[in-house]
């Protein structure tokens, strides 16, 4: 799949590529980018290269791996989304938002913009949020989006050699009022 450029009322949603590796390097310095995501720590320049030069665009080019930088429409990066693709109709997004931005609502709106684009445009049944349980700016951003909290999945997570517990979450096309690519069939209660 080509990369694809989203846009809302305040962000411009892009891939990144080599010109945003310097960008991408110098934001992702934050001890709270590093704590609560699975980067290299420290993070190194040759890591941002790796990202921006061919993570990024390898994972448009099979699609595996949607990425977007989040930013102004002035420039400045406000921070990174991804889905994932974890199997087919399935997606698991991660994202983390620039310190200085950080309270705007621009992940919460950059989430909401991407989900509805995986649903409409990639064939995404369902969209997965985990979190180290703990990490409250993730969960509430998720839970803004609109991702509905499953539950605890212990050890859930591995991050550096430890495994962590991480709550759980989804939002799925019927949440937007939005079909599905095969029906679902959702459990009697």
């Amino acid at each position: 799949m080509d990369p694809v450029t989203l846009t809302t009322e305040r962000l411009v949603l892009r891939t990144v590529g080599p010109q945003d590796t310097e960008t991408v390097h110098a934001a992702c310095q934050d001890p709270d980018i590093r704590r609560w995501t699975t980067l290299p720590s420290p993070y190194l320049p040759e890591h941002a290269r790796g990202f921006t030069h061919q993570v990024v665009p390898d994972g448009w080019a099979n699609g595996s791996m949607f990425t977007f930088g989040v930013f102004l429409p002035s420039g400045g990066l406000t921070g990174m989304l991804g889905l994932t693709v974890r199997a087919p109709g399935v997606a698991e997004i991660g994202f983390w938002a620039a310190r200085e931005h950080r309270g705007n609502g621009y992940v919460t709106e950059a989430a909401r913009t991407a989900c509805r684009w995986a649903f409409t445009h990639a064939s995404i049944d369902r969209v997965e949020w985990r979190a180290e349980v703990g990490n409250r700016a993730s969960r509430a951003v998720a839970e803004r989006a609109g991702f509905t909290v499953e539950g605890v999945l212990r050890s859930g997570i591995g991050c550096r050699g430890v495994r962590r517990d991480c709550w759980v979450g989804s939002r799925l096309p019927s949440d937007l009022g939005l079909p599905s690519t095969v029906p679902y069939l959702p459990a009697r209660t």
